[in-house]
C-alpha cells in the first residue's frame, strides 16, 4: 500500500524545489526526507526527482505523481473539513494556535466567543512561535492562528490573514518603580528600568522607533519572548513593562500597579490566520466579529 507520509514529503520537496527548503517547512532533517523519498521511489519503481544544479526537478513520472498527490491531499483536506462539521453528540473540535508574544488575557478575550457557541465547541489551544504554528496550520493540524502580525510573504504556506483590530501601547509600573521616576511621561522613561518584548516582534520594532523619535534612552533590563513572564516581572516591581492599552483596567486593578503613560503612535495589531479566504467556520466567525467590535471600542 502507498505510504502517504512519504508521498506528502515528496509533494513538499516538489513544491519547494529542494530538500533543504522542505526541511525548514517540515522541521525534519535532510537525511530523513532523502530516505523517505528513496523508499517512495523504490515502492513505485520509478525515479521521481533529479538534480538540476542545486535544486531538484521533477522527472516525467514525478510530474504525474505530483498531480495525483495534489488531488489526494486536497481531497483529504475536504474530507477532514466535512467530518468536522458532521453532526454528532460530541462537541465540535476547534484547534487554535496562539503566538507566544500575544498577551494571554487578550488571547482569552479573543477566544472567549468560541467557547459560548451553541452547539458547544471543544477548544484545543496551542502556544508557540509563529513559524511553528503556521507549519501546523499548513498541515491542517489547527484551524486558526492568533498572531501579532499577518502571514509573512516569505512563508511557503497558503493562508489568509484576517485583521482583528489593534491597540496602542501603555507603560505600567509598580509603586516602588513609579516613585523613583524623574519628570513627566514620556521623559520619565530616560534611564528607567524597562522590560520589553524580544527583538523581532512587531511591537518591539515600533517601540524602538518611538524611543528614537522621542529622544528617549530607557535602560532595558529584560527582554522576553513570553508576554506573561514579562508582566510577572513587572508586577513584582522589577521594572516598567509595556502592554496593549486594552489591558489597562486589568493591570491597574492589581495592588500598587499604575499606568504611567501611553504611546499612542505605537500600535500592536492582532490577526487571525486561516486557510480560508472567506471565513465559514462558526468559531472563527465568532472570534473575528467579537474582536473587531471589542478592540474598536477600546481604542
Amino acid at each position: 500500500m502507498l505510504n502517504y507520509k512519504h508521498l506528502y514529503y515528496f509533494r513538499e520537496v516538489a513544491t519547494l524545489g529542494s530538500i533543504a527548503r522542505a526541511c525548514d517547512s517540515l522541521n525534519l532533517t535532510p537525511q530523513t526526507i532523502s530516505g523517505q523519498l528513496q523508499l517512495l521511489e523504490e515502492s513505485l519503481g520509478v525515479k521521481l526527482l533529479r538534480k538540476q544544479g542545486r535544486n531538484l526537478e521533477l522527472t516525467e513520472a514525478g510530474q504525474v505523481a505530483r498531480r495525483y498527490a495534489d488531488e489526494i491531499f486536497q481531497l483529504g483536506s475536504s474530507m477532514e473539513q466535512a467530518l468536522r462539521s458532521h453532526p454528532s453528540q460530541q462537541a465540535r473540535l476547534f484547534r487554535v494556535g496562539v503566538v507566544d508574544v500575544v498577551p494571554k488575557t487578550i488571547a482569552y478575550k479573543l477566544l472567549e466567543p468560541a467557547m459560548e457557541l451553541t452547539p458547544q465547541i471543544h477548544i484545543v489551544c496551542t502556544e508557540g512561535p509563529l513559524s511553528d504554528l503556521l507549519g501546523e496550520l499548513a498541515m491542517h493540524r489547527i484551524e486558526l492562528v492568533i498572531a501579532d502580525r499577518p502571514l509573512p510573504n516569505n512563508m511557503p504556506i497558503k493562508g489568509f490573514s484576517h485583521r482583528l483590530g489593534s491597540s496602542c501601547i501603555s507603560f505600567f509600573a509598580h509603586t516602588s518603580v513609579k516613585e523613583q521616576l524623574q519628570g513627566e511621561f514620556p521623559l520619565c522613561l530616560n534611564d528607567a528600568p524597562l522590560l520589553i518584548p524580544s527583538e523581532g516582534t512587531s511591537v518591539r520594532n515600533e517601540l524602538e522607533q518611538w524611543f528614537h523619535q522621542q529622544k528617549l534612552t530607557p535602560k532595558i533590563i529584560g527582554e522576553f519572548d513570553d508576554s506573561a513572564l514579562m508582566r510577572a516581572f513587572g508586577l513584582a516591581g522589577s521594572g516598567i513593562f509595556v502592554a496593549p492599552s486594552v489591558q489597562e483596567t486589568t493591570f491597574t486593578q492589581e495592588p500598587n500597579m499604575h499606568c504611567i503613560g501611553q504611546a499612542s503612535d505605537v500600535v500592536e495589531q492582532f490577526f487571525a490566520i486561516s486557510v480560508e479566504r472567506r471565513i465559514s467556520h462558526p468559531a472563527v466567525l465568532a472570534i473575528t466579529k467579537h474582536a473587531q467590535d471589542w478592540l474598536q471600542t477600546k481604542l
